[in-house]
């Protein structure tokens, strides 16, 4: 895993799906959730809306905001690739406090390799 994390941040598209990882502290709505984000591909990014409505629950569309916060796998299950309708959203990324550069940071190094516009580049609040 370190390689794959090593070979990510030097820019590298890397496919993290493949890892199992331990979600059993959370509900089951909230593992649903982080299993979806799991098959959004590198370099592209969806709504919160979007999300909900991959998991069969259109409405839960904050409630997808919510479980995303709680992501104890910031990368691998790669939330930063879920963007407001409206802007980038939101971003823990395992830290206890929203740092949303880190967030475009990591949409701006997958698009750098894919070629795709994040979404959410126009609505930038750094």
């Amino acid at each position: 895993m370190i390689i794959d994390l090593e070979k990510y941040f030097s820019g590298d598209p890397v496919d993290f799906s493949g890892y199992d990882l331990d979600l059993s502290g959370l509900t089951t709505f909230q593992q649903n959730v982080l299993e979806k984000v799991r098959s959004v591909p590198y370099g592209h990014t969806i709504t919160y809306k979007e999300l909900a409505e991959r998991i069969g629950k259109p409405r839960a569309f904050r409630a997808v905001g919510q479980a995303l916060a709680l992501n104890p796998y910031p990368v691998l299950i790669p939330c930063h690739r879920v963007v407001s309708a409206h802007g980038t959203g939101g971003y823990c990324g395992g830290f206890k406090k929203k740092d949303l550069k880190f967030k475009m940071m990591l949409l701006h190094m997958e698009k750098n390799q894919t070629g795709i516009a994040p979404r959410s580049t126009a609505d930038d609040p750094s």
